[in-house]
């Protein structure tokens, strides 16, 4: 009778606030949890190994060295009109590869983060919304720690750095905020669509190429120009090297423009994933 009644009528879903203030909200009332996840994202990335987490400095320590022989020496490649010592192309180009290293391995990592935490669904407590900001954070400490590994390398060739590298977090910022954005969307869409994975790799490979990594963007055809400004890594990659190595001021008004979008895209990759995450626990 009564217990038959209760079954008919089914669970009601819940509902997950929406606005920019929430997503906020989420962000900083969850900090201390967040904190905790990716010391363990980070940690659990070189568990096992003999030398654990001083791979992540020497990896982008080798990686710079193989560009310096291979750029410099091999090719004796020289960027633009840019002149300089040998290193320097290397320099710039590393600068490039690690800002596209990092926004691909979020995006990369993104399709399967609802997929590989499977269990967190199920708790209704649990704020998945989190384990984006989780695997954004955990692939910043590695940018970071290749970006101090450039430092040294521009320390230890030129003697200093300019003083305008001191302006280099608010270039990332925009690109993290677009990054967290991007992941959203794709940890969502890649519950129910499981190509998304295969697409998105392949798109992050094409996007290095597409990207003025190896490349500055005055060496690009005129028409082909804008295009590559609508890369959202374009207006990062070039502003940083201006910073990290020219000592150029930044564009302070592309920032602000760049970190306005940035938001809205956050924005709306918060609200699609917290949209569809009722649904996760049907296909899951």
């Amino acid at each position: 009778g009564e217990s038959t009644k209760r079954r008919s009528h089914p669970r009601p879903m819940q509902r997950h606030p929406l606005s920019p203030a929430s997503m906020i909200r989420s962000l900083w009332g969850h900090r201390q949890l967040i904190v905790q996840l990716t010391k363990r994202e980070v940690i659990g990335r070189y568990r096992g190994s003999v030398m654990g987490l001083l791979w992540s400095f020497l990896f982008p320590l080798l990686m710079l060295g193989v560009y310096t022989f291979v750029f410099s020496v091999v090719f004796q490649s020289r960027w633009g009109t840019v002149g300089g010592g040998k290193s320097d192309f290397a320099v710039i180009v590393f600068i490039g590869m690690i800002i596209h290293g990092f926004f691909a391995e979020c995006l990369n990592k993104s399709t399967g983060l609802v997929l590989n935490n499977a269990n967190f669904v199920k708790r209704v407590v649990f704020p998945l919304e989190i384990l984006v900001w989780v695997s954004v954070l955990a692939s910043l400490f590695h940018a970071v720690v290749s970006v101090l590994v450039l430092l040294l390398f521009i320390v230890a060739t030129h003697g200093a750095i300019p003083w305008t590298a001191l302006t280099f977090p608010l270039l990332l910022l925009p690109l993290i905020f677009c990054s967290a954005g991007l992941s959203w969307m794709l940890a969502s869409l890649g519950v129910f669509l499981r190509d998304v994975g295969q697409v998105i790799g392949v798109l992050t490979n094409v996007l290095l190429f597409l990207s003025p990594v190896f490349f500055p963007v005055s060496a690009v055809p005129m028409e082909f120009q804008r295009i590559m400004l609508a890369n959202p890594l374009t207006f990062v990659i070039e502003q940083s090297r201006q910073v990290l190595i020219f000592g150029h001021m930044p564009d302070m008004m592309g920032a602000v423009i760049y970190l306005a979008v940035s938001l809205v895209v956050a924005w709306l990759g918060y609200c699609w994933f917290q949209k569809t995450r009722n649904g996760f626990g049907d296909v899951l």
